[in-house]
C-alpha cells in the first residue's frame, strides 16, 4: 500500500478576504498594506478589505500582519471574481 494522497486541484480564480486585526490601526499602515481597504469598527477592530488575491497573495499579507505582531481575529472569504474578467 503506497503512502501517497491525492493531489488537491488549486483554482486559479481571484478571491476578495476580509482580514480583522485586533485593535485600530493608524493611517500610516495604509500604504505597508498595499492594494487593501482600511476600515476601523466601533468595537476596536481593524477591518482590512483585500480585493482579488490568490493564495500566494493573501499569504504574504497575512506574513506581514505576523511580522508586525498584530493580533488576527479572523480572516474571511468575502467573494471570488474570475479572473478572465479584468478590466471590462
Amino acid at each position: 500500500m503506497s503512502d501517497t494522497h491525492p493531489i488537491i486541484s488549486i483554482q486559479d480564480d481571484l478571491v476578495t478576504y476580509e482580514i480583522r486585526l485586533k485593535g485600530h490601526l493608524p493611517d500610516r499602515w495604509a500604504r505597508w498594506f498595499g492594494d487593501v481597504a482600511i476600515g476601523l469598527e466601533e468595537d476596536g477592530v481593524t477591518r482590512l478589505i483585500c480585493p482579488a488575491m490568490d493564495q500566494a497573495a493573501l499569504h504574504g499579507l497575512l506574513r506581514k500582519v505576523r511580522d508586525a505582531g498584530l493580533p488576527l481575529v479572523s480572516v474571511n472569504r468575502v467573494a471570488e471574481s474570475n479572473s478572465f474578467t479584468q478590466g471590462a
